[in-house]
């Protein structure tokens, strides 16, 4: 059984929810704290021990390779300054030589055409997918709990939450067949079902390991909701000929591809840094007070 090294990250989305910020600045380079978006996400996967991240970008979204990589005027001028801890912090956070890749999604066909983009980078592997809208903060790394499934029981992984019954017409759910811990046998999943048809309310966070075949499924370029090519769709193919657990993580996820997710996400990870925890607290308290 192949190691899961790479993982493909759809970053070319128009960020609609976030407009009119997403018109200038692409979502995924939002601040979290004081980091973009997308670094938290990729932060995750390395954790987790993947070794090459694969961006799949568009039109207006350079900003993410800039800022993955070296900014040279900057680093002299902290160096000059004397700023080493802020400089050592800047130089850590970049990814290595030859590790990021970057490929082109010319037109917005779907997530499932976003993924397919990369197949000649993943060859033939395993591989993740995070979708960069969520961060998940948890005890250990979301993808890295989905890995660690995936060297149980090897075939596709899903990671999936559970969201009340009145909210399962807004997400993919899965349909359980057999559950042992976390680890959930699943013989399908529904995109956006009509309130209270859903077969569970176990939904679809974003996080995924998925075996190459799926890329074959993709080729066929079949389009299904929205006119787009459906990851799901594909997943659903695969799964006649392949094995399926969805996985349901230990955390807590954040939606910063909607604003109050975005909020949420903020707050809850300033909360969290021990330097900016007890100021974070003083200038939230007048406001939630007044409330």
């Amino acid at each position: 059984m192949k190691r899961v090294r790479k993982a493909i990250f759809p970053v070319a989305g128009l960020g609609t929810r976030m407009l009119p910020a997403a018109k200038t600045v692409a979502k995924e380079m939002l601040p979290v704290v004081d980091r973009p978006l997308i670094h938290h996400v990729i932060a995750e996967a390395r954790a987790a021990g993947i070794e090459h991240f694969v961006l799949v970008t568009g039109r207006g979204k350079t900003a993410m390779e800039d800022y993955f990589d070296h900014h040279v005027e900057l680093e002299e001028t902290l160096k000059a300054k004397g700023k080493t801890e802020l400089l050592d912090a800047l130089l850590a956070d970049l990814p290595k030589e030859g590790e990021i890749s970057y490929v082109r999604q010319m037109a917005p066909h779907g997530l499932g055409h976003a993924v397919w983009c990369a197949r000649d980078i993943i060859g033939d592997e395993p591989f993740a997918v995070l979708l960069p809208d969520v961060i998940v903060d948890g005890p250990t790394p979301c993808i890295g709990q989905a890995i660690e499934a995936y060297n149980q029981v090897g075939g596709n992984i899903v990671v999936v939450e559970p969201v009340p019954e009145s909210e399962t017409h807004k997400y993919g759910v899965v349909t359980p067949v057999s559950r042992d811990g976390r680890l959930i046998k699943m013989s399908g999943m529904v995109e956006k079902p009509p309130q209270g048809t859903a077969p569970s309310n176990l939904s679809v966070l974003g996080r995924y390991v998925l075996q190459p075949e799926i890329f074959d499924i993709l080729s066929e370029r079949q389009r299904g909701a929205g006119g787009e090519i459906q990851l799901t769709d594909a997943m659903a193919k695969l799964m006649q000929t392949q094995a399926f657990h969805a996985y349901d993580y230990e955390g807590e996820s954040y939606d910063c591809g909607d604003r109050i997710g975005w909020l949420r996400a903020n707050v809850a990870l300033t909360l969290k840094r021990p330097d900016l925890e007890s100021a974070a607290r003083a200038a939230l308290a007048p406001l939630l007070g007044a409330k």
